[in-house]
């Protein structure tokens, strides 16, 4: 590795904790406003609330699509995306790199669960919205798993990408999940600051995780380059 590639990998590495180190800051600012009621956000999070939330006389149609629409966030689609990828990297022996894979997808599920449990925030009480829902609120578990699963695909894919297709990427990735947070709200089984503060966990638990298994680009658990990139 020359000089260049190693301050490439070194920078990659600095943003990427850093970026990890905001998230847990924004997850727990989230999380103290949730446990001492700050009133600021609790307005915010209400107001929100009711002028998202779809209502307690949608459609069937409307409830499919939006339960449709919400699935990325779930473990089992996580996991079926997932598997033609650990697939293929079995075929390449990149057993470190299959490995972070798995352990960010899998592990954020309990990470989040232990994190709401100690937050203890319910959900909002809508009629048939969060008062449907079995669990606690902060937060999001789809959240957290639609961010975990953008955020997989990106350290992935990041060395093999040219730089428009990085911007592209980080765009639809973006999207994605700003979609999937949405539809949290939709329908009602979630507060604003639930879903970012799910989006802050799922970014920072897999750039961790990466950084873990020395599987951010230029580690030995990251893709190699593209030829010619």
């Amino acid at each position: 590795m020359d000089v260049l590639q190693r301050d490439s990998r070194r920078t990659t590495t600095r943003r990427a904790l850093a970026a990890a180190v905001a998230g847990i800051a924004l997850l727990l600012a989230l999380g103290a406003g949730v446990l001492v009621g700050w009133a600021p956000q609790v307005r915010l999070d209400e107001s929100v609330s009711r002028a998202l939330y779809a209502g307690d006389d949608r459609s069937v149609t409307t409830d499919v699509l939006l339960e449709v629409l919400t699935t990325p966030g779930v473990v089992w689609f996580r996991v079926v995306v997932s598997l033609p990828v650990l697939f293929w990297l079995g075929t390449r022996r990149a057993w470190r790199t299959a490995g972070w894979v798995v352990a960010a997808n899998v592990l954020v599920a309990p990470v989040t669960v232990l994190l709401k449990d100690a937050f203890g925030r319910v959900r909002p009480a809508f009629e048939n919205g969060g008062a449907g829902y079995d669990g606690l609120s902060f937060p999001s578990g789809h959240s957290s798993g639609i961010a975990t699963l953008v955020t997989i695909a990106l350290v992935l894919a990041w060395p093999r990408l040219a730089a428009r297709h990085r911007r592209l990427a980080l765009a639809a990735g973006a999207g994605l999940a700003v979609l999937v947070g949405l539809t949290r709200m939709w329908l009602g089984v979630h507060f604003l600051s639930d879903v970012v503060g799910g989006w802050a966990l799922g970014v920072a638990w897999t750039l961790l995780v990466a950084a873990a298994f020395d599987a951010l680009p230029g580690g030995r658990g990251a893709l190699p380059a593209r030829e010619g990139s």
